[in-house]
Protein backbone atom coordinates (compact mmCIF):
# COMPACT_ATOMS: atom_id res chain seq x y z
CA UNK A 1 0.00 0.00 0.00
CA UNK A 2 1.61 3.87 -0.81
CA UNK A 3 1.65 6.33 1.50
CA UNK A 4 -1.20 7.74 -0.11
CA UNK A 5 -3.19 5.09 -0.11
CA UNK A 6 -2.42 4.70 3.84
CA UNK A 7 -3.09 8.58 5.01
CA UNK A 8 -6.45 7.92 2.44
CA UNK A 9 -7.48 4.32 4.65
CA UNK A 10 -6.51 6.14 8.24
CA UNK A 11 -8.32 9.11 7.48
CA UNK A 12 -4.62 11.16 8.84
CA UNK A 13 -3.68 14.38 6.98
CA UNK A 14 -0.92 14.32 5.22
CA UNK A 15 1.70 17.46 5.89
CA UNK A 16 3.93 19.15 3.38
CA UNK A 17 6.01 21.83 3.40
CA UNK A 18 4.10 23.63 0.06
CA UNK A 19 0.97 22.52 -1.24
CA UNK A 20 0.75 23.02 -5.17
CA UNK A 21 -2.73 23.21 -6.65
CA UNK A 22 -2.33 22.56 -10.30
CA UNK A 23 0.34 20.16 -11.78
CA UNK A 24 0.08 21.80 -15.68
CA UNK A 25 2.82 24.30 -16.89
CA UNK A 26 2.16 26.51 -13.91
CA UNK A 27 2.42 24.40 -11.20
CA UNK A 28 5.31 21.75 -12.77
CA UNK A 29 7.27 24.85 -13.49
CA UNK A 30 7.29 25.95 -9.39
CA UNK A 31 8.13 22.69 -8.48
CA UNK A 32 11.48 22.59 -10.85
CA UNK A 33 12.05 26.06 -8.54
CA UNK A 34 12.04 24.66 -5.34
CA UNK A 35 13.64 21.59 -6.39
CA UNK A 36 16.35 24.15 -7.85
CA UNK A 37 17.13 25.64 -4.56
CA UNK A 38 19.27 24.78 -0.88
CA UNK A 39 17.28 22.83 1.34
CA UNK A 40 15.23 20.15 1.63
CA UNK A 41 11.13 20.40 1.60
CA UNK A 42 8.17 18.18 1.10
CA UNK A 43 6.23 19.83 -2.34
CA UNK A 44 2.96 17.99 -3.22
CA UNK A 45 1.54 18.55 -6.39
CA UNK A 46 -2.03 17.78 -6.61
CA UNK A 47 -3.13 17.19 -10.46
CA UNK A 48 -6.25 15.13 -11.36
CA UNK A 49 -4.46 14.27 -14.59
CA UNK A 50 -1.96 11.15 -14.75
CA UNK A 51 0.82 13.09 -16.11
CA UNK A 52 2.50 16.59 -15.04
CA UNK A 53 3.51 19.38 -17.07
CA UNK A 54 0.97 19.47 -19.35
CA UNK A 55 -2.38 20.82 -17.87
CA UNK A 56 -5.10 21.65 -20.65
CA UNK A 57 -2.39 23.77 -22.94
CA UNK A 58 0.36 21.08 -23.18
CA UNK A 59 -2.23 17.82 -23.33
CA UNK A 60 -2.74 17.96 -27.10
CA UNK A 61 -1.77 14.49 -29.07
CA UNK A 62 -2.22 15.88 -32.70
CA UNK A 63 1.32 17.38 -34.52
CA UNK A 64 -0.92 19.70 -36.27
CA UNK A 65 -1.84 21.59 -32.61
CA UNK A 66 1.64 23.53 -32.24
CA UNK A 67 2.93 26.36 -30.11
CA UNK A 68 2.03 29.88 -31.04
CA UNK A 69 5.49 30.61 -30.72
CA UNK A 70 9.08 29.19 -31.79
CA UNK A 71 11.14 27.81 -29.59
CA UNK A 72 13.74 30.72 -28.94
CA UNK A 73 10.71 32.31 -27.15
CA UNK A 74 9.55 29.16 -25.01
CA UNK A 75 12.28 28.37 -22.59
CA UNK A 76 10.81 27.21 -19.55
CA UNK A 77 14.63 28.00 -17.96
CA UNK A 78 13.97 31.83 -17.35
CA UNK A 79 17.92 32.01 -17.16
CA UNK A 80 18.74 30.20 -20.40
CA UNK A 81 16.55 31.59 -23.18
CA UNK A 82 18.18 28.92 -25.90
CA UNK A 83 16.74 25.89 -23.37
CA UNK A 84 13.77 24.38 -25.88
CA UNK A 85 16.31 24.99 -28.23
CA UNK A 86 19.03 22.98 -26.89
CA UNK A 87 16.25 20.65 -26.07
CA UNK A 88 14.60 20.24 -29.10
CA UNK A 89 17.57 19.88 -30.90
CA UNK A 90 18.84 16.70 -29.09
CA UNK A 91 15.31 15.59 -29.38
CA UNK A 92 15.06 15.90 -33.04
CA UNK A 93 18.46 14.59 -33.63
CA UNK A 94 17.30 10.84 -30.84
CA UNK A 95 14.41 10.43 -33.45
CA UNK A 96 11.80 12.95 -32.77
CA UNK A 97 9.62 14.61 -34.35
CA UNK A 98 10.58 13.30 -37.96
CA UNK A 99 7.60 16.29 -39.04
CA UNK A 100 10.00 18.90 -38.07
CA UNK A 101 11.69 19.19 -41.26
CA UNK A 102 8.33 20.26 -42.78
CA UNK A 103 8.71 23.73 -41.38
CA UNK A 104 12.58 24.36 -43.45
CA UNK A 105 13.92 26.97 -40.67
CA UNK A 106 16.50 26.28 -37.55
CA UNK A 107 15.80 24.56 -34.82
CA UNK A 108 15.44 27.86 -33.00
CA UNK A 109 12.58 29.24 -34.81
CA UNK A 110 10.94 25.59 -35.00
CA UNK A 111 7.23 25.86 -33.81
CA UNK A 112 6.62 22.44 -31.79
CA UNK A 113 3.27 20.64 -31.11
CA UNK A 114 2.15 21.66 -27.74
CA UNK A 115 2.70 17.59 -26.76
CA UNK A 116 6.35 17.31 -27.23
CA UNK A 117 6.43 20.84 -25.66
CA UNK A 118 4.55 19.06 -22.41
CA UNK A 119 6.95 16.54 -22.77
CA UNK A 120 9.47 18.70 -22.33
CA UNK A 121 8.55 20.06 -19.74
CA UNK A 122 8.04 17.00 -17.41
CA UNK A 123 11.54 16.10 -18.44
CA UNK A 124 12.73 19.33 -16.85
CA UNK A 125 10.75 18.30 -13.68
CA UNK A 126 12.47 14.91 -13.66
CA UNK A 127 16.07 16.31 -13.93
CA UNK A 128 15.34 18.92 -10.81
CA UNK A 129 14.18 15.78 -8.56
CA UNK A 130 17.28 14.24 -9.60
CA UNK A 131 19.72 16.67 -8.26
CA UNK A 132 17.89 17.61 -5.25
CA UNK A 133 17.32 17.28 -1.70
CA UNK A 134 13.74 18.28 -1.81
CA UNK A 135 10.94 15.74 -2.97
CA UNK A 136 7.85 16.53 -5.36
CA UNK A 137 5.23 13.74 -4.78
CA UNK A 138 2.18 13.77 -7.60
CA UNK A 139 -1.01 13.45 -5.44
CA UNK A 140 -3.62 12.55 -8.20
CA UNK A 141 -6.75 14.45 -7.53
CA UNK A 142 -8.85 17.20 -7.71
CA UNK A 143 -8.63 20.22 -4.72
CA UNK A 144 -12.61 20.92 -3.48
CA UNK A 145 -12.35 23.03 -0.68
CA UNK A 146 -9.28 25.25 1.01
CA UNK A 147 -9.13 26.43 4.27
CA UNK A 148 -6.92 28.63 5.57
CA UNK A 149 -5.97 27.97 9.42
CA UNK A 150 -3.33 29.77 11.45
CA UNK A 151 -0.63 27.09 11.49
CA UNK A 152 -0.74 26.77 7.60
CA UNK A 153 -3.71 25.46 4.83
CA UNK A 154 -6.04 22.72 4.55
CA UNK A 155 -6.71 21.15 1.56
CA UNK A 156 -9.86 18.35 1.22
CA UNK A 157 -9.56 16.67 -2.01
CA UNK A 158 -12.42 14.95 -3.95
CA UNK A 159 -11.64 11.37 -3.00
CA UNK A 160 -11.95 12.70 0.71
CA UNK A 161 -8.60 13.03 1.81
CA UNK A 162 -6.74 15.86 3.18
CA UNK A 163 -3.83 17.58 3.16
CA UNK A 164 -1.53 20.32 4.90
CA UNK A 165 0.40 22.30 3.97
CA UNK A 166 2.82 25.36 5.35
CA UNK A 167 1.79 27.03 2.46
CA UNK A 168 -0.41 26.64 -0.44
CA UNK A 169 -0.36 27.66 -4.28
CA UNK A 170 -2.70 28.35 -6.76
CA UNK A 171 -1.48 27.61 -10.06
CA UNK A 172 -4.96 26.09 -11.28
CA UNK A 173 -3.87 27.22 -15.31
CA UNK A 174 -6.39 28.49 -17.47
CA UNK A 175 -9.90 27.89 -17.46
CA UNK A 176 -11.03 27.26 -21.28
CA UNK A 177 -14.36 28.12 -22.42
CA UNK A 178 -14.84 25.49 -24.15
CA UNK A 179 -14.41 23.09 -20.92
CA UNK A 180 -15.54 25.32 -18.56
CA UNK A 181 -19.07 24.87 -16.93
CA UNK A 182 -20.45 28.47 -16.65
CA UNK A 183 -22.62 29.50 -13.49
CA UNK A 184 -24.44 31.14 -15.86
CA UNK A 185 -24.58 28.83 -18.76
CA UNK A 186 -26.40 29.13 -22.59
CA UNK A 187 -26.05 25.69 -22.89
CA UNK A 188 -23.58 26.04 -25.44
CA UNK A 189 -20.86 24.06 -24.64
CA UNK A 190 -23.21 21.19 -24.40
CA UNK A 191 -24.17 21.45 -27.91
CA UNK A 192 -20.86 22.04 -28.90
CA UNK A 193 -17.53 20.06 -29.69
CA UNK A 194 -14.77 20.25 -28.72
CA UNK A 195 -11.79 22.31 -30.58
CA UNK A 196 -9.50 19.65 -30.05
CA UNK A 197 -11.29 16.64 -30.28
CA UNK A 198 -10.29 15.02 -33.70
CA UNK A 199 -11.72 11.82 -33.03
CA UNK A 200 -15.38 13.28 -32.22
CA UNK A 201 -14.82 15.63 -35.57
CA UNK A 202 -14.27 12.44 -38.00
CA UNK A 203 -18.30 11.52 -36.81
CA UNK A 204 -19.73 14.88 -39.11
CA UNK A 205 -20.70 14.52 -42.29
CA UNK A 206 -17.56 15.48 -44.28
CA UNK A 207 -19.49 17.79 -46.41
CA UNK A 208 -21.30 19.54 -43.88
CA UNK A 209 -21.53 23.11 -42.51
CA UNK A 210 -19.61 23.77 -39.12
CA UNK A 211 -20.09 26.85 -37.09
CA UNK A 212 -17.50 28.63 -35.05
CA UNK A 213 -18.02 31.20 -32.44
CA UNK A 214 -14.52 33.21 -31.74
CA UNK A 215 -11.56 33.68 -34.23
CA UNK A 216 -8.55 33.71 -31.94
CA UNK A 217 -6.01 31.24 -31.25
CA UNK A 218 -8.75 28.42 -30.32
CA UNK A 219 -10.51 28.62 -33.46
CA UNK A 220 -7.58 28.19 -35.64
CA UNK A 221 -6.83 24.88 -33.53
CA UNK A 222 -10.19 24.10 -34.31
CA UNK A 223 -9.77 24.65 -38.01
CA UNK A 224 -6.74 22.52 -37.63
CA UNK A 225 -8.84 19.73 -35.55
CA UNK A 226 -11.32 19.88 -38.61
CA UNK A 227 -8.84 19.62 -41.26
CA UNK A 228 -7.11 16.57 -39.53
CA UNK A 229 -10.53 14.97 -39.29
CA UNK A 230 -10.85 15.07 -43.04
CA UNK A 231 -13.97 18.01 -42.84
CA UNK A 232 -13.97 19.30 -46.19
CA UNK A 233 -17.12 21.10 -46.03
CA UNK A 234 -18.13 25.11 -45.65
CA UNK A 235 -16.87 26.91 -41.70
CA UNK A 236 -18.75 29.92 -40.76
CA UNK A 237 -16.44 31.85 -37.97
CA UNK A 238 -18.51 34.52 -35.94
CA UNK A 239 -17.02 36.94 -33.97
CA UNK A 240 -17.37 40.40 -32.39
CA UNK A 241 -15.02 42.04 -34.04
CA UNK A 242 -14.53 39.73 -37.26
CA UNK A 243 -10.67 39.68 -36.93
CA UNK A 244 -8.34 36.86 -37.45
CA UNK A 245 -4.74 36.50 -35.89
CA UNK A 246 -2.49 37.19 -37.64
CA UNK A 247 0.60 35.12 -38.90
CA UNK A 248 3.69 35.07 -36.35
CA UNK A 249 6.70 35.97 -38.29
CA UNK A 250 10.43 36.40 -37.17
CA UNK A 251 11.39 40.31 -37.43
CA UNK A 252 14.55 41.79 -36.82
CA UNK A 253 15.37 43.04 -33.37
CA UNK A 254 14.09 46.83 -32.99
CA UNK A 255 15.19 49.39 -30.79
CA UNK A 256 13.14 49.12 -26.88
CA UNK A 257 11.70 51.89 -27.49
CA UNK A 258 9.62 51.83 -24.07
CA UNK A 259 12.77 51.28 -21.89
CA UNK A 260 13.61 54.25 -23.36
CA UNK A 261 10.77 56.51 -22.95
CA UNK A 262 8.83 55.88 -19.48
CA UNK A 263 6.89 59.13 -19.94
CA UNK A 264 4.59 56.82 -21.60
CA UNK A 265 2.19 55.78 -19.43
CA UNK A 266 -1.56 55.40 -20.27
CA UNK A 267 -2.80 52.75 -23.23
CA UNK A 268 -3.22 55.74 -25.86
CA UNK A 269 -0.09 57.02 -25.21
CA UNK A 270 1.19 53.60 -25.81
CA UNK A 271 -1.09 52.90 -28.78
CA UNK A 272 -0.16 56.44 -30.57
CA UNK A 273 3.56 55.16 -30.35
CA UNK A 274 3.38 51.46 -30.94
CA UNK A 275 1.46 53.16 -34.32
CA UNK A 276 3.95 55.10 -34.75
CA UNK A 277 7.22 52.99 -34.19
CA UNK A 278 5.16 50.30 -36.55
CA UNK A 279 4.68 53.01 -39.30
CA UNK A 280 8.37 54.38 -38.92
CA UNK A 281 9.57 50.18 -39.08
CA UNK A 282 7.38 49.56 -42.63
CA UNK A 283 9.00 52.72 -43.87
CA UNK A 284 12.13 51.57 -43.70
CA UNK A 285 11.22 48.18 -45.40
CA UNK A 286 10.88 46.29 -41.43
CA UNK A 287 8.15 43.86 -40.44
CA UNK A 288 5.94 45.88 -38.12
CA UNK A 289 6.43 42.75 -35.96
CA UNK A 290 9.74 44.28 -34.64
CA UNK A 291 8.75 47.23 -32.56
CA UNK A 292 5.03 45.04 -31.06
CA UNK A 293 7.95 42.82 -29.96
CA UNK A 294 9.53 44.94 -28.27
CA UNK A 295 6.43 45.61 -25.71
CA UNK A 296 5.98 42.52 -24.51
CA UNK A 297 8.58 43.10 -21.44
CA UNK A 298 6.66 46.26 -20.45
CA UNK A 299 2.90 45.08 -20.42
CA UNK A 300 3.44 44.26 -16.46
CA UNK A 301 4.60 47.55 -15.30
CA UNK A 302 2.18 49.32 -18.29
CA UNK A 303 -0.71 47.86 -17.14
CA UNK A 304 -0.07 47.84 -13.32
CA UNK A 305 0.42 51.87 -13.34
CA UNK A 306 -2.78 52.49 -15.37
CA UNK A 307 -5.98 53.54 -13.63
CA UNK A 308 -9.35 51.66 -13.30
CA UNK A 309 -10.93 53.63 -16.16
CA UNK A 310 -7.55 53.63 -18.29
CA UNK A 311 -7.58 49.75 -18.33
CA UNK A 312 -11.72 49.72 -18.72
CA UNK A 313 -10.87 51.73 -22.05
CA UNK A 314 -7.85 49.19 -23.47
CA UNK A 315 -10.25 45.84 -22.66
CA UNK A 316 -13.32 47.47 -24.85
CA UNK A 317 -11.13 49.20 -26.99
CA UNK A 318 -8.30 47.88 -27.69
CA UNK A 319 -8.05 44.64 -26.85
CA UNK A 320 -10.02 42.88 -29.64
CA UNK A 321 -6.40 44.56 -32.02
CA UNK A 322 -3.93 43.57 -29.06
CA UNK A 323 -5.03 39.47 -29.07
CA UNK A 324 -5.01 39.92 -32.98
CA UNK A 325 -1.64 41.33 -33.26
CA UNK A 326 0.02 40.42 -30.53
CA UNK A 327 -1.09 36.72 -29.79
CA UNK A 328 -0.42 35.39 -33.62
CA UNK A 329 -0.53 32.34 -35.11
CA UNK A 330 2.11 29.69 -36.00
CA UNK A 331 2.78 29.95 -39.48
CA UNK A 332 1.22 26.37 -40.29
CA UNK A 333 -2.00 26.80 -39.17
CA UNK A 334 -1.88 30.37 -40.43
CA UNK A 335 -1.11 29.16 -43.96
CA UNK A 336 -4.45 26.70 -43.63
CA UNK A 337 -6.74 29.19 -42.68
CA UNK A 338 -5.52 31.60 -45.13
CA UNK A 339 -6.28 28.43 -48.03
CA UNK A 340 -9.16 27.85 -46.81
CA UNK A 341 -10.65 31.54 -46.89
CA UNK A 342 -8.87 31.85 -50.18
CA UNK A 343 -10.68 28.80 -51.38
CA UNK A 344 -14.15 30.21 -50.14
CA UNK A 345 -14.74 27.35 -47.66
CA UNK A 346 -14.04 29.61 -44.27
CA UNK A 347 -16.05 32.64 -43.89
CA UNK A 348 -15.55 35.35 -40.86
CA UNK A 349 -18.20 37.68 -40.17
CA UNK A 350 -18.18 40.06 -37.43
CA UNK A 351 -21.51 39.40 -35.42
CA UNK A 352 -22.22 38.47 -31.17
CA UNK A 353 -23.66 34.96 -30.14
CA UNK A 354 -26.76 35.79 -28.90
CA UNK A 355 -28.11 32.24 -28.07
CA UNK A 356 -29.30 29.19 -29.30
CA UNK A 357 -32.07 28.00 -31.01
CA UNK A 358 -34.12 24.35 -30.30
CA UNK A 359 -32.36 21.95 -32.70
CA UNK A 360 -34.21 20.77 -35.45
CA UNK A 361 -33.39 17.76 -38.13
CA UNK A 362 -29.91 17.49 -36.16
CA UNK A 363 -28.81 20.91 -36.80
CA UNK A 364 -27.75 23.29 -34.65
CA UNK A 365 -29.08 27.03 -35.24
CA UNK A 366 -27.58 29.94 -33.21
CA UNK A 367 -29.37 33.79 -33.05
CA UNK A 368 -26.91 35.95 -33.83
CA UNK A 369 -26.51 40.15 -33.93
CA UNK A 370 -24.50 41.26 -36.86
CA UNK A 371 -22.17 44.21 -36.63
CA UNK A 372 -24.27 47.26 -37.14
CA UNK A 373 -27.17 45.95 -37.17
CA UNK A 374 -30.26 45.93 -34.25
CA UNK A 375 -32.33 42.68 -35.41
CA UNK A 376 -31.06 39.54 -35.01
CA UNK A 377 -30.66 36.94 -37.26
CA UNK A 378 -30.71 33.00 -37.76
CA UNK A 379 -27.59 30.45 -38.87
CA UNK A 380 -27.43 27.11 -38.43
CA UNK A 381 -25.07 24.09 -39.26
CA UNK A 382 -24.42 20.47 -38.28
CA UNK A 383 -22.08 21.32 -35.85
CA UNK A 384 -20.77 23.86 -33.50
CA UNK A 385 -17.63 24.30 -31.85
CA UNK A 386 -16.74 27.22 -29.28
CA UNK A 387 -13.72 28.67 -29.70
CA UNK A 388 -14.49 31.79 -27.18
CA UNK A 389 -10.96 31.62 -25.38
CA UNK A 390 -10.56 31.49 -21.83
CA UNK A 391 -12.76 32.47 -19.25
CA UNK A 392 -11.10 34.74 -16.66
CA UNK A 393 -13.66 35.53 -14.43
CA UNK A 394 -13.77 33.24 -11.39
CA UNK A 395 -17.33 34.14 -10.35
CA UNK A 396 -18.27 32.18 -13.70
CA UNK A 397 -16.52 28.91 -13.33
CA UNK A 398 -18.95 26.33 -11.88
CA UNK A 399 -16.13 24.05 -10.43
CA UNK A 400 -15.92 22.92 -6.62
CA UNK A 401 -12.53 25.03 -5.62
CA UNK A 402 -13.38 28.35 -7.46
CA UNK A 403 -17.18 28.65 -5.74
CA UNK A 404 -15.31 27.33 -2.15
CA UNK A 405 -12.55 30.07 -2.10
CA UNK A 406 -15.07 32.53 -3.29
CA UNK A 407 -17.46 31.36 -0.40
CA UNK A 408 -14.90 31.13 2.11
CA UNK A 409 -13.97 34.96 1.51
CA UNK A 410 -10.41 33.34 0.21
CA UNK A 411 -9.96 35.65 -2.77
CA UNK A 412 -11.49 37.93 -4.48
CA UNK A 413 -12.05 39.06 -8.43
CA UNK A 414 -8.63 40.71 -9.96
CA UNK A 415 -8.77 44.32 -11.34
CA UNK A 416 -11.99 43.91 -13.89
CA UNK A 417 -12.63 40.49 -12.77
CA UNK A 418 -9.59 38.97 -14.58
CA UNK A 419 -8.84 36.23 -12.09
CA UNK A 420 -7.98 36.53 -8.86
CA UNK A 421 -6.04 39.87 -6.95
CA UNK A 422 -2.91 39.63 -5.45
CA UNK A 423 -0.10 41.73 -4.24
CA UNK A 424 3.08 41.39 -6.81
CA UNK A 425 4.81 39.15 -4.66
CA UNK A 426 1.41 36.69 -5.57
CA UNK A 427 0.39 36.48 -2.32
CA UNK A 428 -3.23 36.19 -2.52
CA UNK A 429 -6.18 38.64 -1.33
CA UNK A 430 -9.27 38.12 0.56
CA UNK A 431 -12.29 39.49 -0.29
CA UNK A 432 -11.02 42.20 2.51
CA UNK A 433 -8.24 43.02 0.95
CA UNK A 434 -5.79 41.57 3.60
CA UNK A 435 -2.79 40.18 2.12
CA UNK A 436 -2.79 36.80 3.03
CA UNK A 437 0.95 34.95 4.39
CA UNK A 438 0.04 31.14 3.55
CA UNK A 439 -2.32 31.30 0.19
CA UNK A 440 -0.41 32.11 -3.20
CA UNK A 441 -1.04 32.53 -6.83
CA UNK A 442 1.22 32.31 -10.19
CA UNK A 443 0.03 32.49 -13.91
CA UNK A 444 -3.69 32.86 -15.50
CA UNK A 445 -5.15 33.55 -12.25
CA UNK A 446 -3.02 36.93 -11.70
CA UNK A 447 -4.45 37.97 -15.38
CA UNK A 448 -6.14 40.92 -13.67
CA UNK A 449 -2.60 41.79 -12.49
CA UNK A 450 -0.41 41.89 -15.28
CA UNK A 451 -2.60 41.55 -18.10
CA UNK A 452 -0.10 38.94 -19.87
CA UNK A 453 0.01 36.20 -16.94
CA UNK A 454 -0.08 33.07 -19.54
CA UNK A 455 2.37 32.98 -21.96
CA UNK A 456 5.38 30.41 -20.98
CA UNK A 457 8.20 32.81 -20.73
CA UNK A 458 5.35 34.93 -17.85
CA UNK A 459 5.08 31.53 -15.78
CA UNK A 460 8.68 30.56 -15.65
CA UNK A 461 9.45 33.93 -14.57
CA UNK A 462 7.09 34.03 -11.90
CA UNK A 463 7.84 30.41 -11.01
CA UNK A 464 11.13 31.64 -9.88
CA UNK A 465 10.51 34.50 -8.25
CA UNK A 466 7.65 33.06 -5.99
CA UNK A 467 9.71 29.66 -5.28
CA UNK A 468 12.24 32.41 -3.91
CA UNK A 469 9.63 34.17 -1.52
CA UNK A 470 7.93 30.93 -0.35
CA UNK A 471 11.56 29.67 0.84
CA UNK A 472 12.24 33.17 2.51
CA UNK A 473 8.77 32.94 4.02
CA UNK A 474 9.55 29.10 5.06
CA UNK A 475 12.34 30.83 7.56
CA UNK A 476 10.11 33.24 9.71
CA UNK A 477 6.60 31.29 10.03
CA UNK A 478 6.84 28.94 12.48
CA UNK A 479 4.82 25.40 10.97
Amino acid sequence: MSETERGQATGAIRKADVLIIGGGLSGTMLAVQLLRLPGARQILLIEPRAELGRGEAYSAVELGHTLNGNAARMSVDPDNADDLTHWLTEYIAAGGWPESDRQHVPVSELFPPRGIFGLYAQQRLAQARAGSASTVEHIRAEVVDVQVEPAGVRLTLDDGQQLHGAQAVLATGMFPAARTPQTQSSGLNAAAVDPWDVHAMTQLDPQSTVLIIGSGLTMVDAVVSLEQAGHRGPIEIFSRHGLLPHVRRQPPAWVDFLAEDHSLRSPLQLLREVRRQCQSALAQGIDWQAPLDTVRAHIGRLWSQASERQKRQFVRHVRPWWESHHHRSPPLSAELVARLHEEGRLRIQAASFQGLEPTVNGEVTLRLRRRGEQHTTHVSGAALINSSGIEYDWRRVARPLPRQLLARGLIKPGPLALGIAADASGAVLDEQGVVSERLFAMGPPLRGMWWESTAVTDVALQAKALASTLTLLQKWICV
